[in-house]
């Protein structure tokens, strides 16, 4: 627990952004998960495989009511957008029915509104103490579908910064998904898709999980690229899942290597939930994700910003109440800089764990304020803390 504690020595003071005379721009990247954002109705999804794919009608959530009113087959097929072209077919979502007013959690309009006020709050608060601004690009991490995003970029806290949605429906079991938000005025996307994550389970059938969302785009005119990860869990145990999240680090490394090649001043930030730890196989040895500066070089380009944090004891969560920090933020070696020039650099990347996001009773002081307990809503925020990182440049 005394450990876990460290989770406070995350909190710094307030630094200027006018050190050595230099005025700074700056610009916040993060994410945060959610903790089961789901609205309130039972959702199916919908595949119309006569649409393309990058139409969000080729794949979306819709209430489950509707489901009779739609020509589709019978499908018993791979779950795959390849797979479905021409078909149209309905997936049912093993998670959806957990969160109606029906259920055991009695989940409501009014707790709905809760969570939705609750996260917009601490989206609109990342990095803002160096800042003063919300962030202007936003991983999201278990969201439902597309809609959930649109309440939450509407709610008041965050609406004036006008953010817009990259979000595309996975496969995934329980039917959660990952998203990006962003400021229009920020960032200009260019080009965005979806990589499904193929694994397998040990009698050699497909489990279905999300995918990486890859997002291309300029950010305050310079050229960027976004990852956005929520690895497989461990389920099972750390060393028998391992090889799931083995295979998430290869293909995110074969995303990020094959963007660079195309162009190398290209800068990429992957983050996300990544359920290992700095230390583990995924990221070293696979991903290949480096502790150091110094370590960086054109074979191994990819710095890991949360390492030092790891080394200090900081953790995101608490898994089987021990504490990890599968919360983490990978950039490529073109952000790193010990000067401040004219393109962005990284200036800090911290865990968000301001005081209202920390238990400070019972059983679980100190672990991330999560929104529930079994099926009691809590009125918290989520099982894990947020991450970001603060870029600079010359204005």
């Amino acid at each position: 627990m005394k450990r876990f504690m460290s989770f406070m020595a995350i909190i710094f003071s307030v630094m200027a952004f006018a050190q050595q005379g230099k005025l700074r721009k700056v610009a916040t990247v993060g994410f945060l998960n959610v903790e089961n954002l789901w609205d309130t109705i039972r959702s199916a999804d919908y595949i119309d495989g006569t649409k393309d794919i990058k139409n969000p009608a080729f794949h979306r959530s819709i209430p489950i009511d509707s489901v009779n009113f739609l020509d589709v087959e019978k499908y018993d097929g791979p779950w795959s957008d390849g797979a479905l072209k021409g078909k149209k077919v309905v997936r049912y979502q093993s998670g959806s029915e957990e969160f109606t007013p029906k259920s055991a959690k009695n989940y409501g309009s009014k707790i709905y509104k809760a969570k939705l006020a609750n996260e917009a709050k601490v989206i609109s608060e990342m990095g803002a103490q160096y800042t003063k601004t919300a962030p202007a690009v936003v991983g999201l991490i278990e969201v439902e579908n597309r809609q959930v995003i649109e309440d939450l970029i509407n709610e008041p806290a965050l609406k004036k910064y006008d953010y817009g949605i990259i979000h595309y429906n996975s496969y995934d079991y329980r039917g959660i998904d990952v998203a990006l938000i962003y400021q229009k005025r920020r960032f200009t996307p260019s080009n965005s898709l979806k990589k499904e994550l193929k694994i397998f389970g040990s009698d050699g059938r497909r489990e279905y999980t999300r995918d990486i969302l890859v997002v291309t785009g300029f950010l305050d005119n310079e050229k960027v690229a976004f990852f956005m990860n929520h690895w497989p869990s461990r389920r099972g145990g750390e060393a028998v899942s391992l090889p799931k999240r083995n295979a998430a680090a290869a293909l995110l490394k074969q995303q990020m290597d094959s963007i660079r090649a195309v162009d190398p001043s290209t800068k990429l930030f992957a983050m996300g939930d990544f359920n290992d730890d700095p230390v583990s196989s995924s990221l070293k040895n696979y991903l290949k994700a480096q502790a150091s500066p110094k370590d960086l070089s054109d074979e191994t380009p990819y710095l890991n910003l949360m390492y030092p944090l790891y080394k200090k004891g900081v953790a995101s969560l608490a898994y089987q109440d021990a504490p990890n920090l599968f919360d983490q933020i990978i950039v490529s070696k073109n952000l790193v800089s010990d000067q401040v020039t004219k393109e962005y650099s990284v200036y800090k990347a911290e865990i968000f764990a301001p005081a209202y996001l920390v238990n400070k009773e019972g059983n679980y002081k100190g672990y991330p304020f999560r929104s529930w307990n079994g099926d009691q809503f809590t009125g918290g925020y989520s099982d894990h803390f947020p991450a970001f990182v603060v870029l600079q440049k010359e204005p």
